[in-house]
């Protein structure tokens, strides 16, 4: 397994440092081009020949997201609620790892025949509402591809608070999503139902930072954000929404989606240049119920920024690079 592919699937590996420092670089060379050749899966054809998809070609993609380390950003929040804006941390790890399409899982061991390379994000929200808190994360799995057809393998969603939790997960078969979801509601509880494969406003996240230009814009087809489904006690289904992209303006570019029924917004501010690393976004809807609903819009800016093997940094004194991140 080559070291120098990030995520705790290869922390064995990062534990024993069986091999110097003088034979790494070799090994981790010659792993490289054992990948590459592994890469069928992601092939696009040039010629009438199978070649590395563009995106696993390009060097800068490679140095930067196949590092060994994550990016983890934490992003200052303002979480609309129960008709209230409510302070809070948001969290995006963003990390590469090993695949397997068919189980849709990290490989972790055996022959691993079709593994692919993905991008992974694990989205996290935590923010109080009164006496009680509430933590929200949605791991979204993302093929490395140029193409708007890469479409993302799986994503899931948990919520807890001092209610209960909820769960949701998304998994690519087909053209089909099959979504299995769970909830300690009377009106949710189990659920295991299909919808179509249409973009996931979850993976708007990913694909974002693979290549921007591979999202739609104009008026589309798209499967809202879980977190958003789950808090407004909405179930999965595909609806339309107009996508619009927008040029640099002073660095930055943005990703905004426009939606009507419910009524919502979302605008994603990014970087305009490689690795397209993500400011912050808004996202303004009704929140509440009753005599206290009230159109709100939900915050988050970034602050802090580190790259890090973080699966690695798991004792007490590593609690240092907490406050590095700002948390």
């Amino acid at each position: 397994m080559p070291s120098w592919w990030s995520e705790p699937i290869f922390e064995d590996m990062h534990r024993a440092q069986s091999l110097s420092d003088r034979r790494r670089p070799f090994v981790r060379g010659a792993l490289l081009l054992v990948l590459l050749a592994l890469l069928s899966p992601q092939a696009c054809t040039v010629n009438g020949q199978d070649a590395p998809d563009p995106l696993l070609a390009d060097q800068n993609m490679r140095d930067y997201w196949f590092s060994g380390q994550a990016e983890l950003t934490r992003y200052e929040l303002e979480q609309a609620r129960y008709g209230e804006i409510h302070r809070g941390d948001a969290v995006l790890i963003f990390v590469t790892e090993e695949f397997l399409p068919d189980l849709q899982v990290k490989y972790e061991h055996g022959p691993g025949v079709g593994r692919i390379p993905i991008l992974k994000l694990n989205f996290t929200k935590q923010f109080n509402t009164g006496i009680y808190p509430y933590s929200l994360m949605t791991s979204i799995f993302t093929p490395f591809g140029s193409s708007p057809a890469s479409r993302t393998l799986k994503t899931s969603m948990s919520g807890q608070e001092w209610c209960g939790h909820v769960y949701t997960q998304f998994n690519l078969d087909d053209d089909e999503y099959r979504v299995r979801a769970h909830s300690y509601f009377q009106d949710e509880a189990d659920q295991d139902f299909r919808v179509p494969a249409a973009l996931l406003e979850d993976e708007i996240w990913t694909r974002l930072r693979l290549n921007p230009e591979s999202l739609p814009t104009g008026s589309i087809e798209i499967i809202p954000a879980t977190q958003y489904l789950r808090l407004r006690h909405l179930e999965p289904a595909v609806v339309t929404a107009n996508a619009t992209r927008t040029g640099a303006i002073s660095g930055t570019r943005h990703y905004r989606l426009e939606y009507t029924n419910p009524a919502r917004t979302l605008d994603i501010e990014f970087e305009a240049e490689f690795p397209y690393a993500i400011v912050g976004w808004t996202e303004t809807f009704e929140s509440g119920w009753g005599d206290r609903a009230r159109v709100l819009t939900t915050r988050a800016r970034r602050t802090h920024t580190l790259r890090q093997d973080y699966w690695n940094h798991n004792r007490n004194a590593d609690r240092v690079y907490r406050t590095e991140l700002g948390l």
